[in-house]
């Protein structure tokens, strides 16, 4: 299985794996699945240090780099395309520009995002696994 990791469940799983749904967990710890993020949740998660809603040692750009190293994903490339497309998703309910663009990211890629946040999972045009 081809999986996009959203924002957080790429955090959770490195910080917190007991919020993962155990679906989410299963999938993301199956050696068949491969894994991928999108660099958007990089900057989400850079955001989220700066604005103190997240502390990462010994600085956020150090962690972040670590963590993608032992995370294992690959870097879910971000073209023109993803760019188009987070502005066109007719019906997603999101507003969030991160989120429209890791929903896009799914769709251009045929990944299957997991998320636990509601109005993407409820977007129908994504494949959602949680």
């Amino acid at each position: 299985m081809r999986l996009l990791l959203d924002t957080h469940a790429w955090l959770w799983r490195l910080l917190d794996p007991g919020r993962l749904s155990a679906d989410a967990e299963e999938a993301i710890g199956d050696r068949d699945s491969e894994l991928f993020l999108s660099p958007i949740s990089t900057w989400e998660t850079l955001i989220l240090a700066r604005k103190g809603r997240l502390s990462l040692q010994p600085s956020a750009g150090e962690w972040v780099l670590d963590a993608l190293r032992r995370s294992a994903t690959s870097a879910a490339p971000f073209n023109h395309g993803i760019a188009l497309r987070s502005e066109a998703l007719a019906g997603f309910a999101s507003e969030d520009p991160a989120d429209r663009v890791i929903v896009a990211t799914a769709l251009e890629h045929d990944l299957t995002l997991v998320s636990a946040d509601r109005a993407m999972r409820a977007f129908e045009p994504v494949a959602t696994l949680w």
